[in-house]
């Protein structure tokens, strides 16, 4: 068993960004928080072999899949495939709070 309380660790970007929560052997997971205005990253990504799940549990996202934008209301579960490019943007005036699960521990599976 593995225990682990969120405010024991950091966001990448200091307030926001992403925080990893459990890393390996089975499953990789945390919360990603995105302020008014930002992207959960630079430019979109993808993963080779492993799926990823985003779940919008704080506030209303734009989910970015591909060349397509879904609106991500609060309670939104998404289910990116392998190599299918993503990103996350925040168009509203509230930072907002999204958890990612990969499907797999890969720490090496990004395009």
């Amino acid at each position: 068993m593995k225990k682990v309380n969120e405010n024991e660790f950091e966001y990448r970007d200091g307030d926001s960004g992403v925080k990893y929560l459990v890393r390996g052997p089975n499953i990789d997971w945390g919360v990603i928080k995105i302020m008014p205005g930002d992207k959960m990253a630079e430019q979109a990504h993808g993963h080779n072999y492993i799926d990823e799940t985003f779940y919008f549990m704080k506030g209303n996202g734009i989910m970015m899949v591909d060349d397509n934008e879904y609106n991500a209301a609060e309670g939104s579960v998404f289910l990116i495939e392998p190599k299918e490019m993503h990103n996350i943007r925040n168009d509203s005036s509230e930072p907002i709070k999204v958890v990612f699960i990969k499907g797999d521990y890969k720490p090496d599976d990004k395009i």
